[in-house]
């Protein structure tokens, strides 16, 4: 089964957040990691549940899980849940930061696209 992936409004806002920061010390290299995030959260698209259970999981009702990309000190967690045929990607967190509150998750969960 493939499945689509979505990324929620505040997914993107932390994306969007990561790359400017990027791009204001180093524009190419930032359009780089961009673009390599982007395409590995496409790989979602198959098999999303071999992605661990987030640390948040155990706040809310529905099951999160998260998918790390990149290498240390930058690594970028995007929290996510599986809707039947839809991965939706809720939040995009730099690993190192402290975990989602149950406010954030409940923000998250209800901003959609």
């Amino acid at each position: 089964m493939t499945f689509r992936v979505v990324l929620q409004r505040l997914a993107k806002d932390d994306l969007r957040a990561a790359y400017l920061w990027a791009a204001s010390r180093a524009p190419a290299a930032a359009a780089r990691w961009l673009h390599r995030f982007e395409k590995s959260l496409l790989t979602l698209e198959n098999h999303p549940q071999r992605c661990p259970l987030a640390r948040e999981n155990r706040k809310c009702d529905v099951e999160l899980r998260e998918f790390h990309f990149g290498k240390r000190p930058y690594v970028f967690r995007s929290i996510f849940t599986i809707d039947e045929d839809t991965v939706r990607i809720l939040r995009i967190r730099r690993a190192q930061r402290r975990y989602l509150t149950r406010t954030e998750l409940r923000q998250a969960l209800d901003a959609g696209e």
